[in-house]
């Protein structure tokens, strides 16, 4: 039997472009995970790299967006692209014994990218809803589903999901 979870990648203040789109999406994704008793996981990403100004620890921009829905106090912090690199997220994983994990997120080309490809690399099943994940460049969306089934990821919409067409 997987142990599944929902990963919700850097909705945060300081992603601006694009995330709006998707948001809604993200939050039925988030409905549907608890009423099917999935965990749903927050990873934000704490930029620590001298010179920048996004993503500062403790500033308003390192906050998860408001009309995110957080439905669990599962919300990690990571300072490199693949959530993975999270201690705390990575022991949250081997303590509950996740090996599956449904991923939506900003940015499809940076951190979901990222993280997605070193959870293969770990050997977990990857779903990525295509219709949650979005990018600073969405003409490079597509493109990033294809990369994604290319690493052994799925790639499904979430209704299909709601409708039960997906596992």
């Amino acid at each position: 039997m997987q142990r599944q979870a929902l990963v919700v990648i850097d909705i945060q203040n300081d992603i601006t472009k694009n995330y709006k789109d998707v948001i809604g999406q993200i939050n039925r994704a988030v409905q549907w995970a608890v009423g099917r008793e999935i965990p749903v996981v927050y990873i934000r990403h704490n930029n620590l790299s001298a010179g920048t100004r996004t993503f500062k620890p403790g500033t308003r921009g390192e906050e998860l967006a408001p009309d995110l829905v957080v439905a669990s106090e599962h919300i990690f912090t990571k300072s490199k692209g693949n959530a993975l690199t999270s201690e705390a997220f990575a022991e949250f994983i081997r303590s509950r014994g996740l090996d599956s994990f449904y991923v939506t997120g900003a940015d499809a080309t940076a951190c979901v990218k990222s993280t997605c490809y070193n959870m293969r690399q770990m050997g977990y099943e990857v779903t990525v809803l295509s219709d949650c994940v979005t990018s600073y460049d969405k003409r490079k969306i597509d493109e990033m589903l294809r990369y994604y089934e290319s690493k052994g990821c799925r790639v499904t919409a979430l209704q299909e999901l709601i409708d039960g067409r997906e596992n």
